[in-house]
């Protein structure tokens, strides 16, 4: 099934939705949870009930069905209790390293990195990206991510897999140029990790279509930059997989439903696939070229991400946003 949240001026989670499999209609299904955030936390009742109206949904049998319009959705979850970012392809983490001048983890191969998220607002997939300042370098970062439920401290990576009950598509803005600084104070990362963007619809596991295989998505993240084709790398070469992402950041604490772990920015040695980021795309220049030639995001630019199953169905909807002067809100 497919699980949305529209817009709501008085409600900070939004309203639930349930969307059609060609993510053209949608219907209320706040009789059933009034969020999607409420909805995860009760899952074991709310799930079969989400799936018949899925399924009424696409049989056509439901009158108050309406047309979807990508402007009236939020994020799925519009905030979240908890968002943990991994960095499980090893290509990105060489890259950017190497873009930054940082030696690589001792323990690359065999702990993954993970940073902990803003997780109080969501942008929402066609939400602008505000910019306060060019020099501190806005990049996208394209990720899959997994939402959970409860999760004990402790658990496996192989037991963890069973605790994923949704899937999302990620926008992980990121300021590159402020990172640095501030790894170098040695507390980790915080003004260079704005609020991060999610497409619209959170899908459970019979949508990837059997791309689910040993706790990776086996498809390509489609990348758009200025209306240029940007990257199609494939999520699945992930070298740790979501059941080991989910147990480190369960390793010393659990885990409440509705936590949200990323793939970290989807990255393929093939350098044919294309890149899921800026900073990528500007270290292989200087390494082949010699000199950066791309810059990081200016106001104006936009970026596009959106996965596709192997019959050409777009799974998540769409992530189209804009970089935008930032102004202050009344």
């Amino acid at each position: 099934m497919k699980l949305g949240t529209l817009k709501s001026a008085n409600l900070r989670d939004g309203q639930l939705i349930v969307v059609s499999k060609n993510n053209q209609r949608a219907i209320r299904a706040d009789h059933i949870a009034p969020s999607l955030r409420e909805a995860i936390e009760n899952w074991a009742e709310t799930k079969p009930a989400l799936e018949k109206l899925y399924v009424q949904l696409n049989g056509g049998q439901l009158a108050n069905s309406f047309a979807l319009e990508p402007a009236k959705l939020h994020a799925p979850l519009p905030r979240a209790f908890q968002w943990a970012d991994g960095s499980a392809f090893i290509q990105h983490v060489k890259l950017v390293r190497q873009a930054r001048n940082a030696p690589l983890p001792v323990t690359l191969e065999s702990v993954p990195l993970m940073y902990q998220g803003g997780s109080d607002r969501f942008l929402a997939p066609t939400e602008d990206i505000p910019q306060i300042d060019f020099n501190h370098g806005t990049d996208f970062e394209g990720e899959v991510g997994v939402i959970l439920d409860d999760t004990p401290m402790g658990i496996s990576g192989e037991d963890a897999l069973n605790k994923v009950i949704l899937f999302v598509l990620i926008n992980d803005v990121s300021l590159r140029g402020l990172v640095a600084d501030e790894l170098a104070q040695g507390f980790g990362f915080l003004q260079s990790k704005p609020p991060t963007a999610f497409a619209p619809f959170a899908v459970s596991v019979d949508e990837l279509a059997g791309a689910w295989i040993e706790g990776r998505i086996h498809l390509p993240l489609h990348v758009d930059y200025n209306g240029e084709v940007f990257g199609r790398a494939n999520a699945g070469a992930m070298h740790f997989h979501f059941g080991q992402l989910i147990a480190h950041a369960a390793r010393t604490r659990p885990l409440a439903a509705g936590t949200i772990i990323g793939s970290g920015t989807v990255s393929n040695e093939n350098l044919a696939n294309g890149s899921s980021c800026l900073a990528e795309k500007r270290m292989l220049e200087k390494i082949h070229d010699g000199v950066i030639k791309t810059p990081f995001m200016k106001i104006g630019d936009t970026v596009k991400m959106e996965m596709l199953d192997s019959a050409g169905q777009n799974i998540f909807g769409t992530i189209e946003q804009q970089v935008a002067k930032f102004k202050n809100e009344p």
